[in-house]
C-alpha cells in the first residue's frame, strides 16, 4: 500500500519585506511558532545578507542543514554555490564531447557563464525550496526571502527566465541544435533544457494556492504604506496568493491614565500616526488578513523571545503555519451571454484588488494577453475557448480586471 499519496502537503510560507522591517525575525518567530505547536518545520534563507544564524542565537551553516532543534531545521542557501555544485561536472562532459563548429570555446566558462540566463542562481536556489517542500521530512517550510525588490524579481523569475529561453533560443531551435551533431551544443541544450525543468517545478510551487502563500512584512510608516500597495498590485498580478500582511514595529499602547509630559506626548503623537498607517494597511489589504507586532522592550533574539513573539503575533488565528486568508481564484473565465455560439459573450475576471485602473494596460500576444498594472507586466495565457475570440472591451470594477471576448467568426466552430 502507497501511503505516501495520502500524506498532507507540505505547507509553504515565504516572508517578503523592505529591508529592516523585521522579514526575518517574523519569519524566524512563525517557524519557532509551529514548532511549538509539534509541526516539523524548516527555516530557508534565500536572503544573501543571511541572517538566521543571529535572529535564532544559534550557529547554522551555511551551505548545509542544520539541526537547532528535535523537528527544527535550517538551510541558508548559497546560490551561486549551489550553481558552481550543479554544474561542475559540465565543462568536463564537453570537453569530452571533443571539438565543434562554434566560436565559444565553452570549455573555458564559468558555471554562471556558461548558462547565460539572468538570475539562473536564484532559480536554482527556488528549485532547492521545491525539492525539500516535495520530501515529507517536515509539516511547514518558512521561506525567508531577499529584500522587497529582490524579492519581487525572484518570485517573477521562473516565468520571465522561461520567456528568456523561448524567446531567445525557441524549443524548435534546441531540438535542431541536438540533431546537428554538435556534442558540445547538445550538451548546451541538456543545461537549458535542466533550467526549464526547475522553472516548470518553481512555477507549480509558487501558483499552488492550497499549499504555498506570502507573507508580506511591513512596518506603520506612510512610505512604507505606499510599498506595500504597490508590492500586494505586484503579487496579485503575478496570481500569487497573499495570506497575510504583518504590521511590524508598532510601539506598545501607552496607558491612558499615564500623565502628560514632553516625552509621553510624543509617544502619543507617534503611536496615533502609527495607528491611522494600520488602519490604512487593514483597508488596502481588504480581504487579506492584517496582523500587527508591537515592539518589545528588547531585541528578539533567540528560541524563547521568538516563541514570545508569535503567541502575541498569531494569538486569536488558526496558527502560525496554516493559512490565514481565505482564496480568491484570481482568474475566471465564464459565459456572460449568449447560448454558446457565435452570439456568446464570455468574461475573464482577474484578481486585481489594488489596481490603479488609469494605470492600466492591455494587449494580446498570439494566444496570451499580456496585462500591465502599477508598472509590471504579465503574460497571461488565455483558455482555450478565448483563443478562438476577439476582444470586446474592459473594464474595472474594483477589484476586478474584467475583459469580454466575443468569438472570431473566421475560426469559431460552427
Amino acid at each position: 500500500m502507497n501511503t505516501a499519496a495520502s500524506e498532507p502537503a507540505v505547507a509553504v510560507r515565504f516572508f517578503v519585506g523592505k529591508g529592516g522591517a523585521g522579514k526575518t525575525t517574523m519569519a524566524a518567530a512563525t517557524a519557532v511558532g509551529a514548532s511549538a505547536a509539534g509541526e516539523r518545520v524548516l527555516l530557508i534563507s534565500l536572503d544573501r545578507a543571511h541572517g538566521l544564524a543571529d535572529v535564532l542565537d544559534s550557529p547554522v551553516v551555511p551551505g548545509e542543514l542544520t539541526r537547532v532543534t528535535t523537528g527544527f531545521d535550517v538551510l541558508e542557501i548559497d546560490t551561486l554555490a549551489l550553481l558552481e555544485e550543479r554544474y561542475r561536472g559540465l565543462v568536463a562532459l564537453l570537453a569530452i564531447a571533443g571539438p565543434h563548429d562554434h566560436s565559444a570555446n565553452l570549455t573555458d566558462l564559468a558555471p554562471e557563464e556558461l548558462t547565460g540566463l539572468p538570475g539562473v542562481e536564484d532559480v536554482l536556489g527556488l528549485g532547492e525550496v521545491v525539492r525539500l517542500a516535495a520530501e515529507s521530512r517536515w509539516d511547514t517550510v518558512v521561506v525567508d526571502c531577499p529584500a522587497t525588490a529582490d524579492a519581487q524579481r525572484l518570485l517573477a523569475l521562473p516565468e520571465s527566465v522561461a520567456g528568456c529561453i523561448e524567446r531567445v533560443w525557441p524549443q524548435h531551435r534546441r531540438m535542431a541544435a541536438l540533431t546537428s551533431g554538435d556534442a558540445g551544443l547538445a550538451m548546451v541544450v541538456a543545461v537549458v533544457d535542466r533550467v526549464l525543468e526547475a522553472t516548470s517545478a518553481v512555477t507549480a510551487l509558487l501558483t499552488d494556492r492550497g499549499r504555498t502563500s506570502i507573507r508580506l512584512v511591513t512596518t506603520p510608516e506612510r512610505m512604507a504604506l505606499a510599498e506595500t500597495r504597490r508590492l500586494l498590485s505586484s503579487l496579485a498580478l503575478g496570481a500569487l496568493r497573499v495570506d497575510a500582511v504583518i504590521v511590524n514595529g508598532l510601539l506598545p499602547a501607552l496607558d491612558s491614565g499615564a500623565e502628560s509630559s514632553s516625552v509621553g506626548d510624543w509617544y502619543r503623537t507617534r503611536r496615533t500616526a502609527q495607528d491611522e498607517v494600520l488602519a490604512e494597511v487593514r483597508a488596502a489589504a481588504a480581504e487579506i488578513v492584517v496582523l500587527a507586532s508591537e515592539q518589545a522592550a528588547t531585541e528578539p533574539i533567540g528560541w524563547k523571545a521568538l516563541g514570545g513573539v508569535a503567541r502575541k503575533l498569531y494569538a486569536g488565528v488558526a496558527g502560525p503555519s496554516a493559512m490565514l486568508t481565505a482564496d480568491t481564484e484570481p482568474i475566471r473565465v465564464a459565459l456572460e451571454s449568449g447560448s454558446g455560439g457565435l452570439d456568446s459573450v464570455y468574461a475573464m475576471r482577474m484578481h486585481l484588488p489594488l489596481a490603479n485602473p488609469r494605470a492600466l494596460t492591455l494587449g494580446r500576444v498570439e494566444d496570451d494577453l499580456v496585462v500591465g498594472a502599477d508598472g509590471k507586466r504579465r503574460r497571461v495565457t488565455l483558455a482555450s475557448v478565448l483563443r478562438r475570440c476577439t476582444v470586446r472591451d474592459a473594464d474595472f470594477d474594483g477589484t476586478d480586471l474584467v475583459v469580454r471576448f466575443v468569438p472570431d467568426p473566421a475560426v469559431w466552430p460552427r
